[in-house]
């Protein structure tokens, strides 16, 4: 599966946060003028259909070979390592 495509489902199946921005304008002299600007916190809950589909992608342990089990060790340890860093 696509990587930008897995973390983009990843995200999804954990829930996230987000930023919305909505600007309001105004035209001065054929110019637009920024007169308001609001961002506002979202949060995207978790998704079981998400979920479901990363793991059903997922090749199954049994199946892997040795070369794929320690690339998906050292994938899930920089995983790790990356949450740790931000907690």
């Amino acid at each position: 599966m696509n990587e930008e495509l897995k973390e983009a489902l990843y995200r999804r199946a954990l829930g996230f946060e987000s930023d919305e921005v909505v600007e309001e304008y105004s035209f001065c002299e054929g110019e637009a003028v920024l007169l308001k600007r609001k961002v506002t916190k979202k949060h995207v809950p978790p998704d079981i259909s998400a979920a479901k589909m990363l793991l059903d992608g997922e090749k199954p342990v049994k199946e892997m070979s040795d070369a794929e089990l320690e690339g998906e060790k050292e994938r899930l340890l920089l995983l790790l390592k990356s949450k740790e860093g931000k907690n």
